[in-house]
């Protein structure tokens, strides 16, 4: 039996040695403080379950669900985004009902790479978002994301030669894992860039809500709002807490669009009835809950910053996410996968290395915050009594 050579670059993953030494430590007794998943704890609203709760007993909820039963879903998705960011939305052909943003993200590169063609991807990134290169034959130029410009790439930095045989750049802002965020003024670069050379530029925009300045994150589709080369991907997973219900959708360019659903269509069908009603619900109701989930975040990650500083660990406060990007401490600054196997087998508490997410993550950590400040605490606590000289 032969597998797929595309399967080759999937063969590693931090994340699966890390999970190995999770139950490992888990075996020895080791109390477990998962801080490596994005993953939140918080529960989905009242009524979003309710709504789901009353389709199970309708049986027109019951059968495959084709693109026309996804129209309500797809209005609502519409008339949410032009409320929140003012950009008209034609809910037929302009936004796409998605099983989780990933599905979306992952699938992407079939509707637009051919075999050989580049994707530009930033380094770090969500691994997900190379996966879906890989499965689809095309080859990667990563675009380094450092401190010092703020995790935004150098767009003059790609080469030439990269940019002839490139069909498509994935960014993502507010960032994961770096927690970076993006101006106006970025997104009007990059549209540019991206007309200029004929890319498809795809925004994977899952913490839009999830900021800590009081307002919603730029939408790259306030820098292109005519949609001339642009698609966004929200998931219903981070502000409405439905990670596990797998419901997301991608608004963007007509063509692309038309492009990821040709590719659906031989692959799945869309998400089950009740799920959509759940997340119409979520869209079109109140907003209470998303206000409280980016307090409890916010309260986390003062807490955190604070404790870590409190050990010695200078972490900066990030504007937004569920997450801390933190500059490893010597001897570990090349070492991160070492430190977080070792940190787990020693403390049992689980971060995630940096290197997990690309080769210019080395040297961090991310921290998700995912669980109550007391417990946060009481973890950070344990990383203290591992690192060497800590106060």
């Amino acid at each position: 039996m032969q597998i797929a050579q595309r399967m080759m670059p999937l063969q590693a993953n931090v994340f699966a040695d890390m999970d190995r030494a999770k139950a490992a430590a888990r075996a020895t007794g080791q109390s477990i403080v998962d801080l490596s998943l994005g993953s939140s704890d918080l529960s989905t609203p009242t009524h979003v379950l309710e709504a789901i709760a009353t389709a199970l007993s309708d049986p027109t909820t019951h059968g495959y669900c084709l693109f026309s039963g996804t129209q309500a879903f797809r209005e609502a998705a519409a008339r949410w985004y032009t409320d929140k960011f003012d950009v008209a939305v034609d809910p037929e052909t302009e936004v796409l009902l998605l099983i989780g943003s990933q599905e979306g993200t992952a699938h992407l590169p079939l509707a637009v790479l051919n075999p050989g063609d580049f994707a530009l991807l930033m380094d770090p990134g969500y691994p997900s978002h190379a996966g879906g290169v890989y499965l689809a034959n095309g080859q990667i130029y990563p675009m380094p994301l450092i401190a010092e410009d703020g995790f935004l790439p150098r767009f003059a930095d790609i080469p030439l030669a990269v940019l002839e045989q490139s069909r498509l750049m994935v960014l993502s802002y507010p960032h994961n894992p770096t927690t970076a965020t993006a101006s106006l003024d970025f997104w009007q670069e990059a549209v540019a860039f991206c007309q200029q050379h004929n890319l498809v530029l795809a925004h994977d925009f899952p913490y839009a809500d999830l900021t800590f300045t009081g307002k919603p994150a730029i939408s790259a589709l306030q820098a292109d709002p005519d949609k001339t080369c642009t698609i966004e991907f929200f998931t219903m997973s981070k502000s409405y807490n439905m990670g596990g219900f797998r419901v997301g959708y991608a608004i963007g360019n007509a063509a692309i669009i038309t492009a990821l659903r040709q590719i659906k269509a031989n692959v799945d069908f869309n998400q089950y009835p009740g799920i959509q009603r759940g997340a119409i619900a979520a869209l079109t109701g109140p907003q209470d809950t998303v206000h409280n989930m980016v307090a409890t975040f916010r309260q986390r990650r003062d807490t955190a910053v604070a404790a870590l500083n409190r050990i010695g660990w200078a972490v900066p406060k990030p504007d937004a996410t569920m997450y801390l990007w933190a500059k490893l401490p010597n001897p570990w600054s090349e070492r991160s996968k070492e430190f977080c196997l070792r940190l787990v087998e020693q403390t049992g508490v689980a971060l995630a290395p940096g290197i997990g997410f690309g080769k210019a993550g080395e040297g961090y950590v991310r921290i998700a915050l995912v669980h109550p400040p007391d417990v946060l605490e009481a973890a950070i606590d344990r990383i203290a009594e591992f690192l060497p000289g800590a106060p």
